[in-house]
């Protein structure tokens, strides 16, 4: 995501680019390539307070987001063996997670065995994001093809007529949001990295989702829950909203306000406003997990990656509007995310801050590695002029 950005607005970020290129290259790529990587080809699910790896269970959409981690990584400059790693990790989960009927297990075990041979349909959406990243990083064009071959067994499986994407292995009460985003992320990942046009419509309709079901018309927020038909969930349920999503779904269509789609920038604008006019903790500068459509707190507690979100958000913005107010907003954004960096054991982290500033005692999830690792490429690349 890239425009014409005010010079000073990116001098401003200078050092905040160069520190998260510091942490994530100096300090996490060589724990989690080393104390976060199996011989047999998996990544660790977590690392303990000490930098150990314990005994859970391997979910595949970790591995995923791993591989794409890792391939950044070394985009970004990393001299340490960020192909060798992705390449056992994506011929691992080729190898052993994809089941007869073409969809992805959700988890191994820590032997690298099936622990779970259902097809979560996050899982599903994670692995399409993988293949894309993957066949770009690794020059691999042959996952494309499996990413085609994957996608059309969705298509035929999982296609719900009232739009999306319905869960069958994993069933929920109600249907939700965030899969369909990782969809949306997966499928314009594909289509920038391939050029295929087909991934650039996919991509498209999930935006159109979003747009016509997704979004509360009165408040502009997100919503996360819904009934089969797609209408807000009853009750409390169908007025929650996750700030970190909203910032989330922001960032993605101002990827689609760059290819000229109708209304994105508006979009993207008023699921900003509500998240940070609700979702943010002046107090400790963090974006909180949970309000309702009316504003109202419900889960004063903030996980580490909504952090990640409102800074790339405010980031994409900036490379759009180029206002010294943006790059003021990713410079608190950033700062927020750092709390959860300060560790005894660095390139770990911490991933859920309490309303009173403390911290709730717990491994760093490895899934995290992919929501930091975007949120500073997303950084590093404002500030270097990349697209």
């Amino acid at each position: 995501m890239s425009t014409v950005v005010a010079s000073s607005a990116v001098a401003s970020l200078a050092d905040l680019a160069a520190d998260a290129r510091g942490w994530l290259l100096d300090v996490a790529a060589p724990l989690w390539s080393t104390r976060g990587h199996l011989p047999k080809g998996l990544f660790v699910e977590r690392l303990s307070r000490t930098g150990e790896p314990d005994d859970a269970p391997r979910r595949l959409f970790v591995q995923a987001r791993d591989v794409y981690s890792f391939g950044e990584i070394g985009r970004l400059g990393w001299n340490g063996p960020w192909r060798a790693l992705a390449n056992a990790t994506v011929d691992y989960l080729l190898a052993h997670g994809r089941r007869e009927d073409g969809l992805f297990i959700h988890s191994f075990t820590t032997d690298g065995a099936v622990h779970d041979a259902r097809a979560d349909l996050y899982d599903q959406a994670f692995m399409l994001f993988c293949l894309g990243h993957a066949s770009k990083a690794l020059d691999r064009p042959d996952l494309l093809d499996v990413a085609d071959a994957h996608y059309a067994v969705l298509a035929a499986t999982h296609a719900h007529p009232a739009g999306g994407f319905v869960e069958r292995d994993i069933p929920r009460p109600f249907r939700h949001q965030n899969p369909h985003m990782h969809f949306f992320e997966a499928f314009s990942a594909l289509y920038v990295l391939s050029g295929r046009p087909q991934w650039k419509a996919r991509a498209e309709a999930m935006a159109g989702l979003c747009r016509d079901h997704f979004i509360d018309p009165a408040s502009g927020a997100l919503l996360e829950y819904f009934t089969d038909d797609l209408a807000p969930a009853p009750g409390l349920d169908g007025t929650l909203v996750e700030p970190g999503h909203c910032f989330e779904w922001a960032w993605l269509f101002e990827g689609l306000e760059l290819w000229g789609w109708p209304g994105a920038a508006g979009i993207s604008d008023r699921l900003t406003a509500f998240g940070r006019t609700f979702g943010i903790d002046p107090v400790r500068n963090v974006a909180i997990n949970e309000v309702t459509t009316a504003g109202t707190v419900h889960k004063a507690t903030a996980r580490l990656w909504p952090q990640t979100e409102r800074l790339k958000a405010a980031l994409a913005r900036l490379r759009r509007l180029g206002t010294a107010a943006e790059a003021e907003e990713a410079r608190r954004a950033y700062t927020g995310l750092k709390l959860y960096l300060d560790m005894p054991v660095p390139g770990t982290w911490q991933d859920v801050s309490n309303p009173d500033s403390s911290w709730v005692e717990m491994p760093a999830p490895g899934s995290s590695l992919y929501h930091i690792t975007c949120a500073m490429a997303e950084l590093i690349d404002t500030v270097d002029g990349r697209p």
